[in-house]
């Protein structure tokens, strides 16, 4: 269940029986040339059942609670009801008294391949590997549940990350890539790996000061909310003094990166020159984007 500040201290949401997510699933097969386009239209729609309509915790939400997402899948190659592809999946989560939602995850999956034959029963569950298809997006659905509840809690996900974790494990046995330690340095096995390991458990512990304590009382006191998610931001920058090239620090500014400059670029003015040495330090790769910061 998802918690919400009020002046006060914490409420918790009354739910009602819905699912979890709220997600747009699109199938983008416009490099693939002289073949039916029929079944990845079907593809589309029996993966936006499959993901909307699944109980994924069991946890009642209204329906307009539920978390805004979505993944873009985009077919590069298709032979005999085999697909290779790849994946782009995104969420938000709305920032309280306020009609904003903020970024949680941003992330690009290059490694999706799978096989589907059109009108295909797609249903999740935990401990058989049925196809990568159902396994890749179950994993994802519980990862952007995971991150969610991480924003409203300290290390609130832990119990969706470890549904992802069951879903790697069962799924290691196959021989579809991004499952495995072996298959890259950037890719699902790590994306969860470091996400549970106490070695990088300043990303865990940032999100939720960045939303919960920070964006989430902008409405009070921005530029106190401002401080907290400064100090959010350099407990990021600690997970480089200790790996500075570790997956998750690129996995937290491919979401935030823009929002943090129009943070910081609007009022209350505070001295963030510390903030930007910072940024450029740990994601040099946005350097022209922290160069836009108005401060």
């Amino acid at each position: 269940m998802r918690k919400y500040v009020l002046l006060v201290g914490l409420f918790f949401v009354a739910f009602m029986d819905a699912q979890e997510l709220n997600c747009i699933v699109k199938v983008n097969a416009e490099k693939i040339a002289g073949t039916n386009k029929q079944i990845f239209s079907t593809l589309e729609k029996s993966l936006n059942d499959f993901v909307n309509k699944t109980e994924w915790t069991g946890q009642e939400y209204k329906s307009n609670e539920r978390i805004n997402c979505s993944m873009n899948i985009n077919v590069t190659e298709y032979d005999s009801n085999h697909f290779k592809a790849s994946i782009q999946v995104e969420s938000s989560r709305p920032v309280y008294n306020s009609t904003y939602s903020s970024p949680v995850f941003n992330y690009n999956d290059k490694e999706f391949s799978f096989d589907y034959i059109e009108f295909q029963n797609l249903t999740f569950t935990p401990t058989t590997f049925d196809s990568n298809l159902v396994s890749v997006i179950s994993f994802y659905s519980f990862i952007i549940i995971g991150l969610d509840a991480d924003t409203f809690a300290l290390n609130g996900g832990s119990n969706y990350l470890e549904n992802a974790r069951e879903i790697m494990t069962t799924a290691q046995g196959s021989n579809y890539k991004g499952w495995n330690q072996g298959d890259g340095n950037q890719n699902r096995y790590f994306l969860l790996t470091d996400l549970l390991s106490q070695t990088y458990s300043a990303y865990r512990e940032a999100q939720f000061h960045y939303h919960f304590d920070g964006m989430d009382t902008m409405h009070q006191d921005a530029k106190g909310a401002k401080d907290i998610m400064t100090e959010a931001i350099k407990n990021i920058a600690d997970i480089y003094k200790i790996r500075p090239n570790a997956f998750l620090i690129r996995v937290f500014f491919d979401a935030k990166v823009d929002e943090i400059v129009s943070i910081y670029s609007g009022g209350p003015k505070m001295n963030i020159a510390d903030l930007i040495n910072t940024l450029n330090q740990v994601s040099p790769i946005n350097a022209s984007k922290w160069a836009t910061i108005k401060f």
